[in-house]
C-alpha cells in the first residue's frame, strides 16, 4: 500500500494535499478529458497504475482518447498497469449496484500494489442515472468511501455530468467528497460532511421515507 507520495500528485491546477477522494463536475466528455488527461498521463509517467470506470458505450471512445495522448493502452493492459472497466464490471455488476461490493472493488486493487506503488482512479458516475437496484444507496458509497481511503495516498476521482444530475442530489455529492473540482479547478470543498456524521444524516432520511 502507498502511504507518502514520492512527488505531489497534480489534478485539475492543484495539488492533492491528502487523501484525495474528489467528485469532479463537468458540463460535456470535451471538458472532463480537457480536465483530467495531464493528470492521467501524469500518472502513466510516473509508473502509477490506473484503474478507469466508464459508460460500456463510450469505452471506445475512452481508449481513442488515452491513444490520441500517446498512451499504449494495449501495453499498459498487458502489464497490468491499466484497467479500463465498463460500469457492468465495476458499478453494475449482475445489473445491480451493490455498495459493499463496490467498495472492496477498490479496496482489493489497492492493495495489491507493489509497495511504493499508486493507483490513481476515475470513474464515470452517470450509472447512478440507471433505474437499477441499489443505485439509490449512491450516497452512502460515496461516505463510505471517506472511512478508509484516508489510509492510502491513491486518489479517486469521481466524474459527473453536471447537467444530467438534479440540484438537490449535486449538493448532496458535493458533501460527501473532501475536495471538489468545479470549472476546471480543483479545490478544498467547504461543504464536506465527515463520513460518520454524513451516514446518520443518511440513516435519519432513510428512516423518515420509511415512515412515511
Amino acid at each position: 500500500m502507498s502511504q507518502t507520495l514520492r512527488e505531489p500528485v497534480r489534478l485539475a491546477g492543484s495539488t492533492l494535499k491528502h487523501a484525495g477522494h474528489v467528485c469532479a463536475f463537468f458540463h460535456s466528455n470535451e471538458e472532463k478529458y480537457r480536465v483530467l488527461m495531464p493528470f492521467i498521463k501524469d500518472g502513466f509517467e510516473n509508473g502509477d497504475r490506473s484503474f478507469h470506470i466508464v459508460d460500456p458505450k463510450l469505452r471506445d471512445q475512452h481508449v481513442h482518447q488515452l491513444e490520441h495522448e500517446g498512451i499504449d493502452v494495449a501495453d499498459a493492459e498487458a502489464k497490468g498497469r491499466l484497467e479500463v472497466r465498463p460500469w457492468q464490471e465495476a458499478y453494475l455488476r449482475e445489473d445491480r449496484f451493490d455498495q459493499f461490493r463496490m467498495l472492496d472493488l477498490i479496496k482489493e486493487a489497492i492493495e495489491k500494489q507493489q509497495p511504493g506503488e499508486m493507483t490513481r482512479f476515475v470513474g464515470s458516475m452517470e450509472w447512478a442515472l440507471e433505474d437499477l437496484p441499489g443505485v439509490h444507496d449512491l450516497l452512502e458509497y460515496e461516505t463510505r468511501l471517506n472511512q478508509f481511503l484516508p489510509e492510502h495516498r491513491d486518489p479517486v476521482v469521481c466524474c459527473y455530468d453536471i447537467s444530467r444530475f438534479d440540484a438537490a442530489v449535486v449538493i448532496d455529492i458535493m458533501r460527501t467528497h473532501p475536495m471538489v473540482i468545479i470549472g476546471g479547478i480543483l479545490q478544498e470543498n467547504p461543504f464536506y460532511v465527515p463520513p460518520e456524521e454524513m451516514l446518520q444524516e443518511l440513516q435519519e432520511r432513510k428512516a423518515e421515507r420509511l415512515a412515511g
